[in-house]
């Protein structure tokens, strides 16, 4: 397994356009108003803020205790009560391991599935993203985790006040755990790396699932959300549930017409990124599309 987490963290990287000299930091000061109810910080990764009159969710922390208190920071400067939940669209650092600068009223939410790998996998990654800058090393120095006051199964809806969060979980994709929250009444998806404008999937190893991938969109396409808000890069709106699931699908038709011809599954990877690259040279990186290939491989001897 450490080498396969290994390249997972190192994908996660690139999928997401930050490399190992950028900052991890998330900005100061600095909020975007989504919707009625809804706040975004924009960053590594975007996070989250869901205000409601009778309480507040914040999705995702930041890596490491320092971002995790401008989070706070943040969402305590947005809310109307005092009463404040937390969950993690998915375990790796920068999503979770920020818990611990949140106060210890904080309600912790996650999917079953996510806590497990959490507790399975959560230290071996840090070490690793550890390893990618000083800047990483000291933001995830002494991380303590905290055992979650809420696990749930599928999914559980919150009553913040005016407005609901839907948490729920619809199998592997991008890991086991990967969670998605819907916002109503203001119609906006907290998507996950599930949803993300022109950036490929990251598919690492074999927790990740290109055919579940494509079957989380297709429930996620009816729920036509006004406003989508991703882990990492550009926020935008229902279209980009369509835009993903064209590029992964024919990401997966592709890969199978070259394992018919015979094509190894790293014969097909080195063809199919230089003809992505070529036919999406707006995409962030096509990195990670060896590794999609391999899954599509995998999941069809």
């Amino acid at each position: 397994m450490p080498l396969r987490t290994a390249l997972a963290s190192a994908l996660l990287l690139s999928a997401t356009g930050l490399s190992a000299q950028e900052s991890m930091l998330l900005p100061e000061n600095s909020v975007m108003r989504v919707s009625e109810h809804v706040y975004a910080i924009i960053g590594f990764p975007n996070i989250g803020i869901v205000v409601g009159d009778r309480a507040t969710l914040v999705v995702d922390t930041g890596i490491g205790a320092r971002n995790g208190a401008i989070v706070v920071k943040q969402a305590e400067k947005l809310a109307k009560k005092p009463n404040l939940y937390l969950t993690t669209t998915h375990f790796h650092p920068e999503h979770a391991m920020g818990e611990q600068a949140f106060p210890p009223r904080t309600v912790i939410i996650r999917p079953a599935a996510q806590q497990a790998e959490l507790e399975k996998h959560g230290a071996e990654l840090m070490d690793l993203f550890r390893g990618f800058s000083p800047q990483a090393k000291e933001l995830l120095a002494d991380v303590k985790m905290r055992t979650p006051d809420i696990v749930f199964d599928k999914e559980i809806t919150l009553d913040l006040g005016g407005v609901s969060a839907r948490l729920f979980w619809l199998g592997p994709a991008h890991t086991q755990g990967d969670e998605l929250i819907m916002v109503e009444p203001d119609s906006l998806l907290l998507s996950g790396d599930i949803v993300q404008d022109k950036i490929v999937p990251n598919m690492p190893n074999a927790d990740a699932s290109v055919k579940n991938w494509l079957a989380i969109l297709d429930q996620l396409e009816p729920l036509k959300p006004r406003f989508v808000v991703p882990d990492h890069g550009a926020l935008g709106d229902g279209s980009l549930i369509a835009k993903e699931r064209a590029f992964v699908l024919e990401l997966q038709t592709r890969s199978l017409e070259l394992k018919r011809e015979g094509k190894s599954a790293e014969e097909a990877s080195t063809l199919v990124t230089a003809e992505f690259k070529k036919k999406y040279p707006d995409w962030q990186t096509m990195g990670p599309v060896a590794n999609v290939v391999k899954r599509v491989y995998a999941e069809n001897p």
